[in-house]
């Protein structure tokens, strides 16, 4: 029986040679296995040259020679990364002076205020929004706001006030706070809430113009590291979808305004999923007249462990 419907046939399709076409493809660039015994650079090393493996290849080569290069690096970091209980992976870069700045959101501050004084963070936000009692924890509150009023009109900002009073209290854990060990190793620090996104603005002894204060002083004082990045040095944006993608836009601007040269530097985005604002304003935005962006997807609590051995 005949079809009623015509076909179109190929006998008349011309083909060439896989020899001439170009493929993205090779053997060469596959993975290779590893054994118990191979060290972290031989593991790294065996990761296919393909994708996202070459992209990660690529930025630890690029972050080591802004290492021995003296180059200037920023970390900036959502709260998430505290969460995760990587502070003393951090603490060990800064040590080992692989870090020039640390950058936190707001939500930054409470974590390591609480894992520095009681070794305990994060609560069940389901369960405290019920009753309302969600962040309504007093010592929280009452360590950060206290300090910041205590100090208003001085010179000093969010983040170095917390860090020395950490510090001057004794804290239990300052070995895992991040602000303090960055206060210590004379890191630059710098804290970049928005008011109504955190626990402590919740509570009655919140001082919003020593708040706003401190806040701007800390922009300033991360715009000053953003003043410092030349070609070849590092950026990196860890969990942080919107706060310091928004931040560290501003802070650019305002030192490309000022002619400083902020050109030619690499960024690299290490989140769980894709967001808008790190792939534009870290990845895309910055990188476009020169340097390159870099997106890692992963849950920070295997990928920055990897990413710090792997420099290192």
């Amino acid at each position: 029986m005949n079809s009623k419907y015509q076909k179109l046939t190929f006998e008349k399709v011309k083909t060439y040679s896989i020899k001439k076409r170009y493929s993205k493809v090779k053997f060469k660039d596959f993975a290779r296995p590893v054994s118990s015994h191979d060290s972290m650079k031989k593991f790294i090393e065996a990761l296919p040259d393909i994708l996202i493996g070459k992209d990660l290849k690529e930025f630890i080569l690029l972050y080591r020679k802004a290492i021995t290069g003296k180059k200037s690096i920023i970390w900036m970091l959502g709260a998430h990364t505290i969460k995760c209980g990587l502070n003393p992976i951090i603490i060990q870069l800064m040590k080992k002076g692989f870090l020039s700045h640390l950058a936190l959101n707001g939500a930054g501050a409470i974590h390591d205020v609480e894992i520095a004084r009681w070794g305990t963070t994060s609560e069940e936000v389901a369960v405290g929004l019920q009753d309302g009692s969600f962040g309504m924890v007093r010592e929280t509150a009452q360590f950060i706001n206290e300090a910041i009023s205590r100090n208003a009109g001085n010179d000093l900002g969010y983040a170095e006030i917390l860090a020395r009073e950490l510090i001057n209290q004794k804290s239990a854990n300052l070995d895992l706070s991040l602000l303090a060990n960055a206060y210590r190793l004379n890191i630059p620090v710098s804290l970049h809430p928005a008011i109504g996104t955190e626990i402590i603005h919740q509570h009655p002894n919140l001082d919003g113009c020593a708040f706003g204060e401190k806040s701007l002083l800390d922009f300033q004082l991360f715009t000053h590291s953003v003043s410092k990045l030349t070609r070849g040095s590092i950026v990196l944006n860890i969990g942080s979808a919107v706060i310091l993608p928004e931040v560290f836009l501003k802070a650019l601007t305002v030192v490309r305004n000022l002619k400083y040269p902020a050109r030619g530097f690499y960024t690299a985005v290490f989140d769980m999923i894709r967001h808008y604002r790190p792939t534009m304003n870290v990845m895309q935005r910055p990188t476009q007249d020169g340097g390159k962006g870099f997106y890692f997807l992963g849950h920070h609590e295997i990928m920055i462990p990897l990413l710090a051995a792997a420099i290192q």
